[in-house]
């Protein structure tokens, strides 16, 4: 998960098109790069994720509920979506048929905990259907869910593009190069996922992952959060930057992230790894 919210908090400064910074020589880490909403929903995740492993669907999408709502109630001031903001706060939360980039931002644990493409691609409809149940919406956890899945199990670019492209019909053709210059702040999959996708096949390390994606511009820490999360179980993540990344996060976020650590590299994600 490192990749996710390393992603976010790199970007967090140059979210929306009055802050954006169209190029790649721009500091990781400055006074303004916080974690967002993004980096609490992809610890709820997967803190609901774990606590279920080997559960049915319906403990599964009670711990994801439970989880969101809890620690979304415990960040209030993290740049929730003003639907979103609403469900974390409802008695009896539903989804609302969202096809926000939200979906895809939070799901790369599903692809660490699955065993195969099949239990990633479940996992990740689930943890998106909670809110984002709108077919965009669950496609664009599901094509993240995928590309980190695959990147973990050793796959390269090539097919980690052909897959993408041929399950989940994105177009990848284009360039960031060609992206960049009319690229705008929008907050939905269908233009998030695969830009995202696209930062990712261009860069040539993890740093360069978060950097390209960022100077997309648009939705800059969620955009990056999705490449960092590919990238992540591509190149794996500098030690440096994950101190950096433990630096910034709250003792209660912080324990999260430990445990899932521990969890990883002690091969005991649900006896699955």
């Amino acid at each position: 998960m490192y990749g996710a919210i390393l992603g976010d908090i790199v970007g967090s400064p140059y979210e929306f098109d009055f802050n954006n910074y169209k190029a790649k020589d721009f500091p990781l880490f400055g006074r303004r790069s916080e974690f967002t909403d993004d980096t609490v929903m992809t610890l709820a995740v997967a803190k609901a994720l774990l606590d279920t492993c080997g559960q049915d669907d319906a403990a599964i999408r009670a711990a994801l509920v439970r989880q969101m709502q809890q620690l979304g109630r415990a960040y209030p001031d993290k740049g929730y979506g003003a639907h979103f903001n609403g469900w974390l706060y409802e008695a009896a939360p539903r989804p609302y048929n969202s096809y926000g980039n939200g979906s895809a931002m939070r799901v790369s644990s599903a692809a660490w905990l699955a065993k195969d493409m099949t239990e990633s691609l479940h996992l990740a409809r689930l943890t998106a259907q909670v809110t984002h149940d709108h077919p965009e919406g669950i496609k664009g956890a599901q094509a993240t869910a995928a590309a980190v899945f695959l990147a973990r199990t050793g796959h390269d670019k090539a097919e980690i593009k052909a897959y993408v492209e041929r399950e989940f019909g994105y177009d990848l053709s284009r360039t960031c190069d060609e992206i960049r210059p009319t690229y705008h702040h929008v907050e939905i999959c269908q233009e998030t996922v695969p830009q995202a996708i696209t930062a990712f096949l261009e860069s040539r390390d993890f740093e360069d992952a978060l950097c390209t994606s960022v100077s997309l511009g648009g939705d800059s820490d969620t955009l990056a959060a999705i490449t960092g999360s590919i990238a992540e179980a591509f190149y794996g993540v500098p030690e440096e930057l994950r101190q950096e990344c433990r630096k910034r996060l709250t003792p209660e976020l912080s324990e999260i992230l430990r445990r899932w650590e521990s969890v990883l590299y002690n091969e005991k994600i649900c006896g699955r790894i």
